[in-house]
């Protein structure tokens, strides 16, 4: 067995992994860096089958690209499958209103859908001269691991998350020779997630008590719902905007890839969801507005930010990760985002909450550990070797972009 990585081996983002077992290669996941312009991988070559861990887009962007230039076969769990289908098309809608030219069109997530096969949490699938057998990764619901048997057993973590969360039980361990895994999180850890929601819950009702409004800026694939589950213990008016909506109505139609698709429900009911400028007004009245985009870059985020930029009572609440330009860093680094076109100045209240879906540094030790594996392969991380100075005693390989490397 060989590998080579097209993207996302000394970054976050635009992750493809290719693995060649004699005359078979596969590709493990194929996505794009969501920045604007978004920055895409290496150009695949034509392969037998595309597993795909989730459908976040730096994970699953290229797909139709693949599929429409290579008629490639692609593997992932259900709720992938139709997550990553809406995103890839709002991508499209995101392209033409940004002004840059996307590298698939319609016709390429067509050729995707045609060739997409949605296979569950340990099911087996015949890749030629190997078997690949999907594992819960615990990052959002339907997020898999792929466990590949051949000559010798190699795990393609994808993204990761051990520990359980109010909405998806946390990745098991599995033992291997080869462990491919992410290390987004390599030399930091997450607070206690318990003293997080009970922080970010004790900051929504101090911004209600002096007569602000509170924003929750949320991916909308995973962070919506988790955020709905953490409000649910509070006692606030909660409002509803954006894909998150969406995306809430498939995971709900796959109550098997959820911690509790029950507890999901009755947090989805105890929410008011904006279905029109009236409900974005009467929003704006409520305690809590839940809404995409996640970075402030686009969405009904920006009307909400409009409203509450100059009013200091008023709060934006962070609840993911920053990218390098976007306009939640900017107001992170410089206290400014962009709105229609122009830099301005935010007098409210921001903060930032660290929900990440993502093992912190000391799982991602204990994880490979469990697995125990020969070698370790780090991806995924622009601070990998924290991680690899952490793993004494184990062979440990940091792979860049272009090269194969033997297994």
């Amino acid at each position: 067995m060989e590998f080579q990585f097209l993207g996302g081996a000394t970054e976050v983002g635009r992750l493809g992994m290719l693995l060649r077992n004699g005359s078979d290669t596969l590709l493990f996941d194929y996505g794009m860096l969501p920045k604007d312009p978004p920055l895409y991988p290496m150009k695949a070559p034509p392969v037998d089958r595309v597993f795909v861990s989730h459908a976040h887009l730096d994970h699953s962007g290229m797909v139709p690209w693949l599929c429409g230039r290579h008629d490639t076969d692609v593997v992932l769990t259900p709720p992938t499958s139709d997550v990553a289908d809406l995103l890839l098309e709002d991508s499209l809608k995101v392209a033409d209103a940004e002004g840059y030219d996307p590298p698939f069109d319609r016709s390429d997530i067509e050729a995707t859908r045609r060739n997409t096969r949605a296979v569950d949490f340990g099911d087996t699938v015949d890749a030629g001269s190997v078997e690949v057998t999907l594992h819960s990764a615990g990052h959002i619901p339907g997020a898999s691991m792929f466990e590949v048997n051949g000559n010798q057993t190699v795990v393609f973590t994808g993204d990761i998350h051990t520990l359980s969360t109010d909405l998806v039980k946390g990745a098991r361990p599995v033992p291997c020779d080869t462990l491919v895994i992410e290390s987004t999180y390599a030399g930091r850890n997450h607070p206690d997630r318990l003293k997080t929601q009970h922080q970010f819950l004790e900051k929504i009702r101090a911004v209600n008590n002096r007569g602000g409004i509170a924003i929750v800026p949320a991916f909308a694939v995973g962070r919506t719902q988790d955020m709905l589950l953490t409000l649910a213990a509070g006692k606030h008016e909660v409002w509803l905007d954006g894909m998150g909506k969406k995306v809430n109505e498939i995971y709900i139609d796959y109550p098997e890839y959820l911690r509790s698709a029950k507890k999901l429900r009755e947090a989805m009911h105890r929410v008011q969801v904006v279905r029109s400028e009236r409900g974005a007004r009467q929003a704006l009245e409520g305690d809590v507005i839940v809404t995409t985009s996640g970075m402030l870059d686009g969405g009904p985020v920006i009307r909400y930010l409009e409203a509450v930029r100059d009013d200091p009572r008023s709060a934006i609440l962070l609840t993911g990760y920053q990218v390098e330009g976007s306009n939640g860093r900017r107001l992170m680094d410089e206290g400014i985002i962009e709105l229609g076109g122009a830099d301005v100045k935010v007098r409210c209240e921001w903060q930032k909450f660290d929900f990440s879906a993502h093992a912190g540094h000391d799982e991602l030790v204990r994880f490979v550990d469990e697995c125990d594996p020969q070698r370790v392969v780090l991806m995924h991380g622009d601070n990998r070797q924290a991680l690899a100075e952490a793993l004494d005693g184990r062979e440990v390989v940091l792979p860049v972009e272009g090269p194969w490397y033997p297994l």
